[in-house]
């Protein structure tokens, strides 16, 4: 069985790029900068099934775009989180909050209805971050 991403990441999320052990992706909602690690490895849906070399990739991988974002973008706190009860398939989400984003201080999931970058929105964002990560 080869990777495969799954469907609601491909239709919910704008590919940025890939670290040696995971996807980068960015959640299509303009309200939060809303970043998502997807390991590339085929059939996964928790981190305990990557082998311990992959856990540690993993996590350096997770740090590095963790402090990279708040750096970035001046968070006020990191959300980070592998859920996975709608997507089964092993991801991380990696936002950046404010005291004054509107869901604050709960969770964004489920909170309010997505609203989508614009192109120019989408390309000024996939330059900024590439460029920050050196992508």
């Amino acid at each position: 069985m080869s990777f495969q991403l799954h469907p609601r990441l491909e239709q919910d999320c704008i590919v940025i790029g890939r670290f040696e052990l995971c996807r980068l992706l960015m959640m299509n909602d303009s309200q939060y900068p809303w970043f998502i690690l997807v390991p590339e490895r085929a059939g996964l849906q928790e981190i305990y099934q990557l082998n311990k070399t992959e856990r540690e990739l993993l996590t350096e991988e997770s740090s590095y775009l963790a402090e990279t974002l708040a750096n970035l973008y001046q968070a006020d706190k990191m959300n980070i989180a592998a859920i996975g009860n709608l997507v089964p398939q092993l991801h991380i989400h990696h936002i950046v909050r404010y005291q004054t984003d509107k869901a604050w201080p709960a969770p964004v999931w489920g909170k309010f209805a997505a609203e989508p970058y614009t192109e120019q929105q989408i390309a000024d964002t996939l330059a900024r971050v590439k460029d920050q990560l050196k992508m």
